[in-house]
């Protein structure tokens, strides 16, 4: 539920294993692993589940939009199935980082050499990050 229904902080999932394999777990899972709250809003997100899996094609749409303009302004994404896009070809990626968030679009510095990670976000976001990238220069 994290990325579909944007739960990432409520950490709410689920399990589908062969029934001797969860009776195993329900023997070591902590007794109050979901708060009462948590599981309402769960619960309430999955009521509402066609508006919320409409977000995961936007971000989908958001995401393959992010790839093909880096491509163009000459960087070089990974291949992403995630909410998320990988991308090489920074020249200096702190200070790349540096000008992004001082034109408010927050990324990722991962720690690899060369690279930032961009998350999809709504078309706004999305035009925001690639007009502040754009605005800084071209790749390396």
């Amino acid at each position: 539920m994290s990325k579909a229904f944007a739960f990432a902080g409520a950490r709410v999932g689920y399990l589908a294993a062969d029934p001797a394999f969860i009776d195993a777990l329900r023997l070591v899972r902590l007794p109050y692993h979901l708060s009462a709250l948590t599981q309402a809003a769960a619960v309430a997100a999955l009521r509402n589940a066609d508006v919320m899996l409409g977000m995961v094609e936007e971000i989908v749409e958001q995401r393959d939009r992010i790839t093909a303009t880096l491509e163009a302004l000459g960087y070089a994404p990974h291949e992403s199935w995630s909410n998320f896009v990988l991308f090489g070809g920074v020249a200096d990626p702190h200070t790349t980082w540096q000008q992004l968030y001082d034109r408010g679009v927050l990324v990722r510095d991962v720690g690899i050499p060369g690279h930032l990670r961009v998350s999809a976000g709504t078309e706004a976001e999305t035009t925001a990050f690639l007009d502040a990238l754009a605005s800084i220069g071209s790749a390396s």
